[in-house]
């Protein structure tokens, strides 16, 4: 009897790569959808890729210094991407722009986790703008990428409290936690078709109980919670 083939993961990287170890470690599990099978990044001192060695999983660095422009480093990602023949791509830390022709390569197969409750706080500096508009929740998100950056349809949620006395410092932290747990979370949703990306918009699988015939997908909630992240 032959098993069921697990979905082919590419993690794109410009750091440590501390989301990319969350989703390692769960894809670790032969029972979990999909199996890491390379890791690019964008420096070729990034501490993630010697983790990912030290796992057996390819590690490929394309210098972004050793190209003349943006496009040219852009297309070499794509090249060595298509050697990896990945299902879906997750940008973990990933700390560069990407082109509307990248995005549309990989459309609906293309992730990333922000650290806000988007909408809310895109770009950069979410924990000290969260702060200073005196939120009383934060949180992350994990969502399709699309052309405009930080505005794709949302795949999964989770939120922490903002306690007196957080420094950007400190809620990033209690923060970063919440990312690891909700992470392969929503891998997971993504890669076993609970989720997909179907014009602009999440759409969320209806799971039918058993004595129940399915009638069609609906369209997915904004917060799609991990219950281990609530206790972020």
């Amino acid at each position: 009897m032959s098993s069921v083939r697990r979905k082919r993961v590419v993690v794109l990287i410009s750091g440590r790569g501390s989301n990319m170890q969350a989703l390692i470690a769960a894809t670790m599990d032969p029972a979990f959808p999909g199996q890491i099978v390379g890791v690019i990044a964008n420096r070729p001192d990034a501490p993630g890729l010697d983790t990912a060695r030290r796992h057996d999983i390819t590690a490929i660095a394309v210098d972004q210094k050793a190209y003349e422009n943006r496009e040219a480093h852009e297309a070499a990602v794509l090249d060595v991407l298509a050697g990896l023949d990945p299902d879906i791509v997750c940008l973990a830390g990933y700390m560069r722009l990407l082109s509307a022709t990248f995005v549309l390569r990989y459309s609906g197969r293309l992730i990333n986790i922000h650290p806000s409750l988007l909408p809310l706080f895109p770009g950069l500096e979410t924990h000290e703008r969260a702060l200073a508009a005196g939120m009383r929740i934060h949180g992350c998100t994990v969502h399709f990428v699309t052309e405009r950056m930080d505005e794709g349809p949302i795949i999964a949620q989770a939120a922490i409290a903002v306690e007196a006395g957080d420094t950007a410092e400190t809620l990033s932290g209690r923060l970063l936690a919440a990312e690891h747990r909700l992470y392969p979370h929503a891998l997971r949703l993504v890669l076993d078709g609970t989720v997909r990306m179907t014009n602009g918009r999440a759409i969320l699988e209806r799971r039918a109980p058993a004595a129940e015939a399915p009638d069609g997908p609906v369209e997915s909630p904004r917060m799609l919670v991990s219950p281990d992240a609530r206790r972020g």
